[in-house]
């Protein structure tokens, strides 16, 4: 049996948003009560962080980000590509202790890209497992609250700006997905 490669020290957090602020968090399955947005490392080194995001959004969340033209898939949560941002912000910060195992050897800080995708609420989530144990919806600043990172949290707080000023931000009451099955929570 080999052994896993290192991660990547170049990593996505994508927050995933509705038009009213609602934030989508994720629970850590590695860490229960740890919650955070959609994060992942690069595949690869060359590999560019919109390909990063789209993946690990689906991977996550079973959220398909597709490109104009591409055929539907009626079985698959779909949203289209220009619903996800770039923010052009990096955070560069030190990679906790309990993780730094699966980075190379004296790697102690990442690069991590911020993204925004704006989904309807109604779109189903269906989480990875072995990653994430719940998901929640929550208002911005609630979300915020919630973060475990800092870099996230901060992410979070932008969203209104980044949404610009038609942005609402009033919500509806916070609602927590009950897992679903063996594939996790709606």
């Amino acid at each position: 049996m080999s052994a896993r490669p290192y991660k990547i020290p170049e990593s996505v957090l994508v927050v995933i948003h509705t038009a009213d602020l609602q934030v989508l968090l994720l629970e850590r399955a590695d860490r229960p009560g740890f919650w955070q947005s959609v994060t992942g490392s690069k595949d690869h080194p060359d590999e560019p962080p919109l390909l990063t995001a789209r993946r690990e959004v689906e991977e996550e969340t079973g959220i398909r980000v597709v490109d104009a033209g591409a055929p539907p898939d009626p079985a698959a949560a779909e949203v289209p590509l220009t619903q996800l941002r770039d923010w052009g912000l990096q955070n560069v910060y030190e990679i906790y202790p309990v993780w730094r195992h699966r980075y190379g050897p004296g790697v102690t800080h990442n690069t991590e890209s911020v993204f925004g995708l704006q989904v309807p609420r109604e779109l189903p989530i269906r989480l990875a497992p072995r990653e994430h144990l719940r998901c929640v919806w929550l208002p911005w600043r609630e979300a915020a609250d919630r973060c475990f990172s800092p870099s996230n949290a901060e992410a979070v707080l932008q969203l209104p700006r980044f949404l610009g000023a038609a942005a609402v931000v009033t919500a509806p009451p916070n609602t927590e997905a009950p897992p679903r099955g063996e594939e996790g929570a709606a």
